[in-house]
């Protein structure tokens, strides 16, 4: 092999040579992410990679070629769609339009005010109620969210983080009045609170209560819901709140490494709750360094569980994900376009070994997407699996010279933060130092910079541009009204139900709040009676506070 290796030196040295000669456009030749990117790759770049040792067979650790031995060959990928808007009547008949059209798993986005734990009806809620997703206040908006709807049949995501318990319990209920008992539930809730203080910022509770609901849910779920992902760690955010590649895949596993040692604190047993975390990354738009970043993010976990967090079960090796296209790298200039952003996106996650995906749609930077928009999204994905050909062999990309030295390049580079990161004393400690923060405040700056000096070029933004472009385009318009008529349903709801049932439900909730016991129980009692999600939000704020993040200059 050495001999091999010499061999291509001295003709890369000789190719060199005559490359001299020509000249190179003026351009900045690097990844979105700002890594540089050789002219050429060959064996010499990646001299040191063992294929058992760094790659392995697909479904096999390190798991670098994929969580599945057939991967797409046995099931495609999972084609969820983000919806939820105005109020759970009409996010259910756009769920019905979905399944219709061939969608195989629902994603519900829920609206601010549940988002951070207030009804329909408080104060703070006006003028958000349904705006940029479904308003589930009670048991009986989620009922109506899935009305008609088999949830034994139906895979379901819930992206919602600081309230997730409260969510997940309407949707567990949700499933009792179905005849639907909660072993039989699949999906996932994000309950992914760490990445709300580093990049999100829709907390509610300090670190360590948060901290304490997430692992209340991993034990609860590994008795009574075991086929539900508990937490989907989200780099999407991350990567959304203006991160390197790099950055995300760092952060994001740092994050769930941390919520490993927090149910290991707990006295979970690894292998019961790691097989049920799951993983949810950006499609940004540089190609090649979105399939690098899935390869290293399979690679990274699947050691550190082994070994360093002494998992037995291969299943607690391995890292299963969740795609979305980057919302970020949208643009309200010619947004049609969009449509092409998001197919190379959408192809990046593919390649990558994605489980599941949401592709954007055209007009998502203008508003909810439109029935219209959302079918072309659907439909790229559809294109993907059925025609394109490349569902069809397992990893294509593996042994080539840039994509494996890339992803070398991305552990390389996850493992510098992760160094820096336990320095700090760990996620948490890091949080509040603002490390992650800074970091990604930096990273953002500069991206704009290079955007500004025409260093990256944006189609339409700052290069390409239509000079007499009009905004012609029909976007999804929520009606004022939809407010009103929620909060008088909830008002109704609060008229007709037993609240003897209710107060006694949130006082003995209370009770447990200020003890050590498994919260969800409680939780599911307050659901069943119909209290609201502000009515236990607002228990839960007495007994553990709220967040304040500490200001850097």
């Amino acid at each position: 092999m050495t001999h091999k290796l010499d061999e291509i030196t001295r003709a890369k040295d000789a190719w060199n040579d005559s490359r001299r000669k020509m000249q190179d456009r003026d351009f900045k030749f690097e990844t979105v992410s700002s890594l540089p990117v050789n002219d050429l790759y060959t064996p010499l770049d990646v001299g040191d990679l063992d294929y058992q040792r760094d790659l392995g067979m697909p479904g096999q650790y390190p798991f670098t070629r994929g969580v599945q031995a057939n991967m797409y060959r046995g099931r495609l990928w999972t084609m969820r769609q983000f919806a939820g808007f105005a109020t759970a009547k009409e996010s259910n008949e756009r769920y019905k339009y979905l399944l219709a059209k061939g969608q195989t798993g629902l994603s519900v986005a829920f609206d601010m005010p549940t988002i951070m734990g207030y009804d329909s009806d408080h104060p703070r809620a006006y003028g958000e109620v349904g705006r940029v997703g479904v308003a589930i206040d009670s048991l009986q908006d989620m009922e109506t969210l899935f009305s008609g709807i088999p949830l034994d049949r139906v895979s379901t995501s819930m992206t919602i983080n600081a309230p997730a318990s409260i969510l997940w319990c309407m949707y567990i209920a949700t499933g009792e009045k179905q005849g639907v008992p909660s072993e039989k539930l699949t999906g996932t809730i994000q309950n992914d609170i760490l990445k709300e203080y580093i990049a999100q910022k829709s907390w509610i509770f300090p670190p360590h209560p948060s901290m304490r609901l997430i692992t209340d849910i991993f034990a609860y779920s590994t008795d009574h819901v075991p086929k539900w992902n508990t937490v989907s760690i989200s780099g999407y955010h991350i990567r959304e709140a203006g991160s390197t590649a790099a950055q995300e895949l760092a952060f994001t596993l740092a994050d769930g490494f941390a919520y490993v040692e927090a149910g290991i604190a707990a006295g979970l047993n690894v292998d019961d709750f790691a097989p049920r975390l799951s993983f949810f990354f950006n499609a940004h738009i540089d190609f090649f360094e979105e399939i690098a970043k899935y390869r290293a993010a399979r690679r990274i976990w699947a050691k550190r569980m082994k070994v360093k967090y002494g998992a037995k079960s291969p299943k607690s090796w391995m890292l299963r994900f969740h795609t979305q296209t980057a919302g970020c790298s949208l643009t309200a200039q010619q947004p049609e376009i969009n449509i092409v952003r998001t197919a190379y996106e959408a192809l990046s996650a593919v390649l990558g070994g994605t489980q599941s995906l949401h592709t954007n749609s055209m007009d998502e930077v203008l508003a909810l997407p439109t029935e219209k928009s959302v079918q072309i999204a659907l439909r790229t994905q559809q294109i993907l699996a059925c025609e394109t050909g490349v569902a069809n062999v397992i990893d294509p990309l593996a042994g080539s010279y840039f994509v494996e030295a890339l992803t070398n390049k991305m552990e390389e580079e996850a493992e510098k933060y992760f160094e820096e990161i336990e320095r700090r004393g760990g996620v948490l400690s890091a949080i509040d130092q603002n490390f992650f923060q800074q970091e990604i405040a930096d990273a953002a700056y500069q991206f704009q910079r290079d955007v500004d000096k025409k260093r990256i070029i944006m189609v339409g933004v700052n290069e390409f541009l239509n000079q007499d472009e009009q905004m012609d385009m029909d976007i999804l318009k929520i009606d004022p009204q939809i407010e009103k008529e929620q909060a008088e349903r909830l008002r109704k709801l609060r008229r007709e139900r037993d609240n003897i049932r209710v107060g006694d439900a949130l006082d003995e909730l209370r009770k447990a709040a200020y003890g050590t016991q498994n919260l969800i129980p409680f939780i599911l009692e307050s659901v069943r009676a119909y209290a609201t999600e502000g009515e236990i939000i607002r228990v839960f704020r007495e007994v553990f506070g709220e967040y304040k993040e500490k200001p850097i200059f």
